[in-house]
């Protein structure tokens, strides 16, 4: 694709890499036909290409307005389009730079602007979230319906985790979110990989990811989390962990971007490569290590959806599903198994409409096969399909426990 970046657009810090997007993509339009919102409202301007050619004209200078905007915001980041595309666009990064400069042009109604910030403040910070969580399900009673179904129901509680006691050590990000909506889960996580003769151990400073704030165009503070997180995991990196573990896809998409997002800092550049070197999704350790370690018990029919930053990002896309087969579990055919369930982060309440929609597909994708529970690998994809209170959603690794005795 040809390309004539404005005066402005040359100066921005991620020019080059822009334009160098921009010129890989051949305007096949393949990537429509995997593009979940494209799907749903059948708009050009909806899908990849006609995003692309959006974040063109704005870095050529051309007028924008809050219309491309919303065709912007719309997008999930599923990157599906990535898995599809035959000329390796990386979508997503383009996606990042054009929303930020547009972020910078165009100013946003009030309301959009106090959700968003709202978002910022209460998200990432756990001990905030769990506080004002906890007042709404004591409100819960008093609310409108369309309220209460916002409020996610609580999660299973937290199982003691055990001692360290393995020279194996590895760290793991506990999350913004997941403590409060699922305690369980590092729990979990935290006993499975003891068993296997791996201890976790804690970095009490490590936050959020910084995936919150970043993809809400916030990016230098989001960057600044990335770094505060390098900080607090580099004395345990320089011990000798082995890894860190993600339990949430999404968060584990993030911090293997550290690397890349923080290249050109010179005082992070290699720390931050080092982290993201470093960086595992849960399945991936678990996928190492013997599995026959773990004795098996009951069985479940289950359906597995593995979430975008899964199968798209980290390209991890039957991982899970090897695991549990190879554990005994009885795992259900599921029907467009590439698509979002509409999560994505912050998403599913900054696009609701959007966002149930594709909800309610993937859950009737999910249930066609009548499983027991749905099973998935990202606390966002987890709150979000539970919210339709349908059939039981829980962590992967909850289920890898229960074959535990």
């Amino acid at each position: 694709m040809q390309t004539n970046l404005s005066e402005h657009a040359k100066t921005l810090a991620r020019a080059d890499e822009a334009e160098s997007i921009l010129r890989s993509c051949v305007h096949c339009g393949f990537c429509n036909a995997t593009c979940p919102t494209y799907q749903v409202l059948g708009n050009e301007l909806d899908g990849p290409r006609g995003r692309i050619y959006l974040i063109k004209q704005l870095l050529e200078g051309e007028a924008v307005t809050a219309k491309t905007q919303l065709h912007l915001d719309r997008c999930l980041t599923c990157r599906n389009c990535e898995t599809t595309c035959p000329s390796g666009v990386t979508y997503h990064a383009l996606l990042d730079i054009g929303r930020a400069e547009l972020e910078r042009r165009i100013t946003r109604p009030t309301g959009e602007r106090i959700l968003r910030e709202g978002l910022r403040q209460v998200i990432p910070r756990p001990t905030v979230f769990k506080t004002l969580l906890k007042a709404a399900r004591l409100a819960r009673p008093v609310l409108p319906a369309s309220l209460q179904q916002k409020i996610p129901a609580g999660g299973v509680a937290a199982k003691p985790r055990p001692a360290v006691r393995h020279s194996r050590r590895v760290l793991m990000l506990e999350g913004c979110v997941q403590p409060t909506l699922s305690p369980n889960t590092n729990a979990a996580a935290a006993r499975v990989l003891d068993r296997l003769g791996i201890s976790v151990i804690a970095a009490s400073q490590a936050g959020c990811c910084g995936a919150v704030d970043y993809h809400l165009n916030a990016q230098e503070a989001g960057l600044a989390r990335a770094r505060r997180n390098i900080d607090a995991w580099w004395p345990a990196i320089q011990a000798g962990a082995e890894a860190i573990v993600l339990s949430a896809s999404g968060c584990g998409a993030f911090v293997k971007e550290y690397g890349q997002l923080l290249r050109a800092d010179p005082l992070y550049a290699a720390k931050a490569a080092r982290t993201s070197e470093l960086a595992r999704d849960l399945v991936e350790v678990l996928g190492a290590e013997p599995l026959d370690a773990l004795q098996t018990g009951s069985r479940k029919r289950i359906a597995f959806h593995c979430p975008c930053t899964l199968q798209h990002a980290m390209k991890l896309g039957g991982a899970v599903e090897a695991i549990l087969t190879r554990l005994g579990y009885d795992l259900t055919d599921v029907p467009d198994a590439h698509l979002c369930c509409g999560s994505a982060g912050t998403y599913s309440i900054t696009q609701p409409a959007l966002a149930t929609t594709l909800r309610d597909r993937k859950l009737d994708a999910l249930e066609s096969g009548h499983p027991e529970v749905i099973a998935t690998a990202n606390i966002g994809c987890q709150t979000h399909l539970a919210g339709a209170n349908r059939t039981s959603v829980r962590h992967w690794i909850e289920l890898v426990e229960d074959t535990l005795q």
